[in-house]
């Protein structure tokens, strides 16, 4: 059978109507629903996935983070995202995110929920004791070096040039002297 465009159409059309889908041609009542973003604070930063460096603008409300989405205004990536900074959105907004510290002792199999005071405290006693244990005051020559070998620091590109300066201040306080950073490795 020899169908031609125009005779399909037509039979396509014929069946449609014979079968009682059809298309109403009325007017639709339309309305817009309020932005998720209505009377939210906005809030840029930087995504925290690689060095590139990309703006993300946060709206929150009562404390809660409603949206994400690139910074239009941003010389890096004017607006747009890849496909990890796009789903940043689920990193504030996640319920199998954890809440709460979690810590394991040595030798230990289960881990076991802490608190933020006490792991902060944790964290910093085991630092003053690994600075303490690695201490050098002077090297093999005899020079005096005041630092530490004990502990290395890689930095993150989601921080900002201010933040890296006062993390590299903390750092060198500290004595480290293996610091890196993302942007570099």
């Amino acid at each position: 059978m020899d169908v031609s465009r125009r005779s399909f159409l037509k039979i396509s059309g014929a069946a449609l109507a014979a079968s009682g889908i059809g298309i109403s041609l009325k007017p639709v009542s339309a309305y817009a629903q309020p932005l998720k973003i209505q009377y939210a604070r906005e809030t840029t930063t930087v995504c925290p996935y690689c060095s590139v460096g990309c703006s993300i603008i946060v709206s929150t409300r009562n404390g809660k983070v409603v949206n994400t989405e690139g910074d239009p205004d941003s010389p890096i990536n004017r607006g747009s995202l890849c496909a990890k900074g796009g789903s940043i959105y689920q990193m504030a907004v996640n319920e199998n995110r954890l809440g709460k510290p979690l810590y394991r002792a040595p030798f230990a199999a289960e881990w076991k929920e802490v608190s933020w005071e006490w792991a902060l405290d944790k964290i910093a006693e085991n630092v003053k004791k690994s600075r303490d244990k690695s201490f050098k005051v002077k090297n093999a020559k005899g020079e005096l070096v005041n630092r530490t070998e004990g502990i290395a620091s890689v930095g993150s590109a989601a921080m900002d040039n201010e933040e890296c300066f006062l993390y590299q201040k903390f750092l060198r306080g500290l004595g480290l002297v293996y610091i890196e950073h993302q942007a570099r490795i």
